[in-house]
């Protein structure tokens, strides 16, 4: 999808997220984009798999309680079983690693960071990696490169940073439009040692999946820590593949996202759909 079209779906996204207590119907979300009913229709169902009518189910307060109350029992099962993400992001998986404590102190000094731009299903994304692997995933509003860079780059003050989309290029397609088989994508996760354990716990949220930021800390043994667990997922680097957008409130709202709420709504509404589509049918 064109930037363009996706800046006219992600405005119809905000246009969801924020109304969707009133339940809009197919012509006032096609309003938002200014498309006909049945451009859009067919422009979302073509984005995101499923129907925009669809796709406002899976954003109801009830489905987020539901999907919440089902998956708590998921996350503590794979966590005892020790698993990394069961049921990964299509058949990909990734292996990580952190940065020894000495390598974080250094606030990467003598590391180099290769980046670039690319084209996602989500907008423009910017990737940043290491020799070691990923160590960078976010998403740039059209126009706001420049500054979704800088506040990248501030992660690692002393790194020194390379433009290399060309290096970058072959991972964005390994992200976005995985191979069966693949071996896995490396991550080189940088951050503290409770931002680390609060990042591993989320790589161990199913796709498709949401938990709460409680569940979150209690995984991660500090459950009178939500507040400090909130504030690790608002640090994590690597968005998508470490999945933050998976964590949502208890009541079953979203709430904050580094790249706004709209996008967070539409990687939800993603796997969601992504999710649906792989469960086998009933009998």
């Amino acid at each position: 999808m064109s930037d363009h079209l996706y800046s006219r779906i992600e405005a119809a996204l905000a246009a969801i997220a924020q109304n969707q207590a009133a339940q809009p119907g197919l012509e006032e979300m096609a309003a938002a984009t200014g498309m006909s009913p049945h451009h859009f229709q067919r422009t979302f169902r073509r984005w995101v798999g499923i129907s925009p009518t669809k796709f406002l189910q899976y954003l109801t307060l009830d489905r987020a309680k539901a999907c919440l109350a089902a998956h708590a029992s998921v996350m503590e099962a794979s966590w005892e079983a020790g698993l990394s993400g069961p049921g990964r992001l299509h058949d990909l998986f990734v292996a990580h690693e952190a940065v020894t404590p000495g390598d974080y102190k250094r606030r990467g000094a003598g590391l180099t960071i290769c980046y670039g731009f690319h084209d996602s299903p989500f907008g423009r994304c910017l990737l940043m990696a290491t020799d070691r692997g990923i160590c960078g995933l976010a998403f740039a509003a059209e126009g706001a490169e420049r500054a979704g860079f800088e506040n990248m780059a501030r992660r690692w003050p002393a790194a020194t940073f390379t433009e290399a989309p060309s290096r970058t290029a072959a991972l964005a397609e390994r992200i976005f439009r995985p191979q069966g088989g693949a071996p896995p994508l490396p991550l080189c996760l940088h951050g503290t040692n409770f931002q680390i354990r609060v990042w591993d716990a989320l790589l161990r949220i199913p796709p498709g999946a949401l938990t709460a930021y409680g569940d979150v800390a209690a995984a991660v043994g500090a459950p009178r820590a939500a507040r400090a667990v909130g504030a690790a997922i608002g640090r994590n680097p690597i968005s998508w593949l470490v999945p933050c957008h998976r964590v949502i409130r208890a009541s079953g709202y979203l709430h904050n996202y580094e790249w706004g709420l709209a996008r967070k709504a539409a990687l939800i509404g993603w796997e969601a759909a992504r999710s649906e589509e792989r469960r086998p049918a009933a009998a």
